[in-house]
């Protein structure tokens, strides 16, 4: 299988694009990550991410309509490729290998005993 390499932060923006399936243009994606996660997002990184996600081949992304509240300028909505629907399930794999080579006692352990 093909070396898929996708960091914390570009795993949740694909994840995300999913999410909103037809709908995933950066406000959007934006607004979805902070809202289910609680977590900042900053407009820098988060076109930084998509543009890399393009890059590697798992995001295409293709302009729609233009919008009066847009100034005449169309959206830019993004979508999985075929190449990045295998890269998530790729992580979503091996994070889930990982959790069941993990002993439970250590779960319940972290949860009596809080860090701090």
């Amino acid at each position: 299988m093909k070396n898929f390499q996708l960091g914390e932060f570009e795993e949740i923006v694909m994840l995300t694009v999913g999410i909103l399936n037809n709908s995933a243009y950066s406000v959007a994606i934006k607004n979805e990550i902070e809202g289910r996660l609680s977590r900042s997002v900053s407009m820098g990184a988060l076109h930084t991410a998509l543009k890399r996600l393009e890059e590697k081949g798992y995001l295409k992304s293709f302009a729609g309509e233009p919008t009066k509240e847009r100034a005449g300028r169309p959206k830019r909505f993004f979508e999985m490729t075929g190449l990045g629907k295998q890269a998530i399930a790729h992580s979503k794999d091996m994070r889930e290998k990982l959790w069941d080579a993990m002993p439970k006692t250590i779960l319940n352990l972290k949860l009596q005993a809080p860090i701090g």
